[in-house]
């Protein structure tokens, strides 16, 4: 979850915040975050749409690229 940490920090958001807004625990999102635990895909889709980005670029860091 590379772009996860990567998208809230662009946004200026801390942990506390974005957890709340997501309904998880701020540990939670610190385990996402450090790959200690991967989302579900309801939570990929949510944070996907919270953050407006894809879910490969809350995964990878990067956007999708077409081949």
């Amino acid at each position: 979850m590379i772009g996860l940490r990567e998208i809230r920090k662009k946004h200026n958001l801390n942990q506390q915040k974005v957890a709340m807004d997501l309904n998880i625990s701020r540990e939670a999102l610190s385990y996402y975050e450090n790959g200690k635990r991967e989302p579900s895909l309801s939570l990929l889709v949510n944070m996907s749409d919270y953050f407006n980005v894809s879910i490969n670029y809350l995964i990878t860091g990067e956007e999708f690229k077409k081949k």
